[in-house]
């Protein structure tokens, strides 16, 4: 996942990815706390993930990016 695959997401789908990563982090903390995990490279990627859709989520907060349908030119 880029930033711009979430560039084209919305706000409900953008919170739905990010409680997916969030469950996916939480249970692969899980297997490596019981010695069951086989990617350790899986949780940076997971942990990734989560920080670029804050970010995008931030982003549109401040209006540097702009949401899907909410096209400026139309606007103008």
């Amino acid at each position: 996942m880029n930033a711009h695959e979430l560039d084209e997401l919305d706000a409900p789908a953008l919170e739905a990815k990010l409680r997916e990563a969030k469950e996916e982090l939480f249970n692969l903390r899980f297997q490596a706390a019981t010695g069951q995990l086989e990617s350790n490279g899986r949780l940076r990627v997971v942990k990734k993930d989560i920080a670029r859709i804050y970010t995008v989520v931030r982003e549109r907060e401040l209006g540097i990016r702009t949401t899907p349908g909410t096209n400026e030119e139309a606007k103008a």
